[in-house]
């Protein structure tokens, strides 16, 4: 079940992606761009799995930059 605190961590966590990605993404490769990418998928995912865990949040977002990382560099 979706409570009220995921939603407002999940928003917030995609708003500070987003105002950051705007900063700096024309300067980003393709690699980069996809290990943001990918960390801000994980992050939510992570939140998601553990209930709004911290540690999930943050354990999901640098797995997800990695993978996102490792994605990018084949393209």
């Amino acid at each position: 079940m979706i409570t009220g605190r995921f939603v407002k961590l999940a928003s917030a966590s995609l708003l500070a992606i987003s105002l950051a990605g705007c900063a700096s993404w024309d300067g980003m490769s393709h690699r980069q761009k996809s290990a943001v990418t990918g960390a801000g998928v994980g992050g939510v995912a992570g939140a998601a799995i553990t209930g709004g865990g911290v540690l999930g949040t943050a354990g999901g977002a640098a797995i997800g930059g990695v993978v996102g990382d490792q994605i990018g560099k084949h393209r």
